[in-house]
């Protein structure tokens, strides 16, 4: 098996690293420092432990839908991410990212989001222990994801609105890390995904690992073995790493991740960079691979999922890839829409349009597996944040 520890700190192999102004490179070096020492205090993994299970509401089923499976011809798990508090996997890493920042000092807390899904997670964290939260997020993003918005405002976040660049994720970010650099002392940046400089990648894969923890029991108590395989989406790929992570030293399980294909990665209308093969590059502070041109510009994504439209991906995921670890895939929006349709159908839940890329690939794979394989899909997100989306792609007006 690969080895998961960086062969030289906050690094995957030629992945990872830290690549920031040096305004930025004191307090990534205390967020290190906090992280591999408060982190590890009992008192710190006790409070974070209570409120992973009081608040958040874990540990979240493993789900066996049968008549999906039934369609497909194969066994399907959903792990049900979707029913922590907030309707997401993100509040894992905002509880710890928070408590940690509570204990270093920091007075203020910023984020960015693409689905809205990680603001919502920042935002109701920040209600929940009293401290400023700041989200910002691309104003395309805004308009597609509506009701995160209004939810971050009730939670009493300011939400600023990114009008640079694609008006997306990637925008979101550089956006936060401005503000970063502007306000170091007082103000915790808090991550969304494993993406970045040193030490999130690590720091936020540990704290969204309970899933993996959790599915890896759950799966061999209902079956006594291991599934054939673990199918996650990929964007930055906080859930996907949060899942996979538990289940690296099993061989025989085959880890799949699926990022946004858009309309078809022959057509460049994507934001799959593994899946496609984009190139080694820079982005946000790491080393991965990053959709860009020729010249290094980095180049427009297109997804229907806000949450997976960005152009480069965590660094521990490019190394797996490159490790032969994990598998990378891609799924179109007219594939995610067939099936988000058909959970909706068959078992009365509505996934995220992000999660829906993973059900849409497990479909394929249940094909492949045939009527003995099991399938275990992490069903990070539920989708009431995407009906508009949803009806507006179908061609349906929701308000008549």
């Amino acid at each position: 098996m690969p080895e998961s520890q960086p062969d030289t700190p906050g690094c995957f192999g030629a992945f990872g690293g830290v690549y920031v102004a040096e305004t930025l490179q004191p307090a990534l070096e205390q967020l290190a420092l906090a992280w591999q020492s408060i982190g590890r205090q009992q008192q710190f993994r006790d409070e974070l432990a209570e409120l992973l299970a009081t608040y958040v509401g874990r540990p979240t089923p493993l789900y066996r839908a049968e008549r999906l499976g039934e369609k497909y011809g194969c066994g399907i798990w959903l792990k049900r991410e979707d029913l922590s508090h907030t309707g997401a996997h993100k509040i894992n890493n905002t509880v710890g990212q928070i408590l940690l920042a509570q204990r270093m000092g920091k007075k203020r807390i910023i984020a960015e989001t693409g689905a809205g899904q990680h603001g919502v997670a920042t935002a109701t964290v920040c209600a929940r222990v009293g401290i400023e939260c700041v989200v910002y997020m691309g104003s395309r993003d805004i308009a597609r994801q509506a009701p995160n918005v209004y939810r971050m405002r009730l939670l009493g976040a300011q939400v600023r609105a990114v009008d640079s660049g694609s008006r997306t994720l990637k925008d979101a970010l550089n956006e936060a890390l401005r503000d970063w650099v502007t306000n170091v002392d007082s103000t915790h940046y808090a991550i969304g995904s494993v993406a970045g400089p040193h030490p999130y990648p690590q720091m936020v894969r540990d704290f969204n690992a309970v899933v993996g923890k959790e599915c890896r029991q759950q799966i061999q108590q209902v079956l006594g073995k291991m599934p054939d395989a673990v199918v996650a989406c990929v964007g930055g790929g906080s859930n996907a790493i949060g899942i996979f992570h538990p289940f690296i030293p099993d061989r025989q399980v085959r880890l799949i991740g699926v990022e946004a294909g858009g309309q078809g990665i022959e057509s460049g209308e994507h934001a799959a960079p593994l899946a496609g093969r984009a190139p080694a590059g820079i982005l946000h502070g790491m080393r991965t691979y990053v959709m860009q041109d020729d010249h290094g510009q980095i180049m427009a994504t297109a997804s229907l999922a806000a949450g997976l439209d960005y152009p480069a991906v965590g660094p521990e995921h490019a190394w797996l890839r490159d490790q032969g670890r994990a598998e990378y895939v891609a799924a179109t929006d007219s594939e995610t829409l067939a099936a988000f349709d058909d959970l909706c159908r068959l078992e009365g839940i509505i996934p995220a349009l992000e999660s829906a890329h993973a059900i849409a690939h497990a479909k394929k794979l249940a094909g492949e597996l045939g009527a003995d394989g099991q399938i275990v899909i992490n069903l990070s997100g539920r989708g009431d944040k995407d009906l508009q989306t949803v009806a507006e792609a179908a061609g349906i007006d929701i308000q008549s």
